[in-house]
């Protein structure tokens, strides 16, 4: 696996421009929330064709190979948005697709998948990760793109950074969940390009915080994680080949609540009728508590791609089981 490294705000560019046609710019919007230390704004990519950020990457990924590379069709490993969103990709470029998920995914994006005319190959969490670390890889002859650690896949996510900052030239902070760490990596590399004082945090979910754990030890560690209905942010380790690249763009990280996570969840849709997932909610939990938000901050809303009976749960003033 050859190591991701920075991207240029030059390959950004061109990554936004090649997605363009088919991804619509996502707003951002103010929640105004009336707190005399900080101005809250939402970068809303839940209001993407699949529901989530994940569309920007993934076609980044197919456009900018060789068709020929395509010829065997296109395959990924994902907790469920880089499936629902390279299937998205694949089926509109006329390419064959087949997505590595783990059975705990939530049904709604593996039925994204499905829809979409993707074939979904369930896999054990051991071997998923194996997949997304590069230590393993299925022995089938598709194009595998990694979801973390492909540079494609940076410079799409950093096309989200671009907008920020032409939409808000006077941000100060950026909360971004973190996942396997690409989202934050890509944002983070236009946010410094074009802000270099504006900070950006990784959030996580407290049950699974290997950044923090990171960052406190000064290199990666293995943790232990307790169950969660978030299931796309956080996890028992880092990605290794891209943790030096973070590393190097990201501030701190702020670890949340599932608490203050179904909070946030509950004050998107009482306030702006926005429907995110826990990943997705995660940056605002952290805007309205952590102690680095102060000044302009923008939260991105990464997913909205959450199972109804869970969904129904946070409405309802509880947290879903895991």
């Amino acid at each position: 696996m050859t190591a991701p490294y920075r991207p240029s705000l030059d390959e950004i560019a061109a990554a936004r421009t090649r997605i363009a046609p088919y991804v619509p710019r996502t707003p951002l919007v103010r929640l105004d929330l009336g707190l005399p230390d900080r101005q809250i704004f939402l970068k809303l990519e839940t209001l993407s064709s699949i529901g989530a950020f994940k569309l920007r990457p993934a076609l980044n990924a197919l456009l900018s190979r060789n068709r020929e590379a395509l010829t065997n069709g296109v395959a990924t490993t994902s907790s469920g948005n880089m499936a629902y969103g390279m299937a998205w990709a694949a089926n509109r470029l006329g390419v064959p697709m087949a997505a590595y998920m783990y059975s705990g995914a939530p049904q709604t994006k593996i039925d994204g998948v499905r829809r979409l005319g993707g074939e979904v190959r369930f896999i054990s969490m051991e071997t998923w990760w194996q997949y997304i670390i590069g230590a393993d890889r299925p022995e089938f002859p598709e194009l595998l793109i990694n979801p973390v650690t492909d540079q494609a896949v940076l410079s799409g996510n950093g096309s989200i950074g671009m907008e920020i900052v032409e939409d808000l030239p006077e941000v100060d902070v950026v909360l971004t969940p973190y996942g396997g760490g690409s989202m934050t990596t890509g944002v983070a590399s236009a946010v410094k390009a074009l802000r270099p004082e504006a900070k950006v945090f990784a959030v996580e979910d407290e049950n699974a915080a290997p950044v923090t754990a990171a960052l406190a030890a000064g290199r990666i560690v293995d943790i232990e994680t307790r169950p969660s209905f978030i299931k796309s942010i956080g996890g028992p380790s880092l990605v290794p080949q891209l943790w030096p690249v973070a590393r190097e763009l990201i501030d701190g990280a702020v670890s949340v609540s599932l608490m203050q996570v179904t909070e946030a969840m509950r004050l998107l849709f009482a306030k702006s009728k926005v429907v995110a997932e826990g990943a997705g909610a995660a940056s605002l939990a952290a805007a309205l508590t952590s102690q680095h938000a102060r000044g302009n901050i923008v939260c991105v809303i990464s997913g909205g791609n959450i199972d109804a009976a869970a969904y129904s749960a946070v409405l309802a003033g509880n947290i879903p089981a895991p």
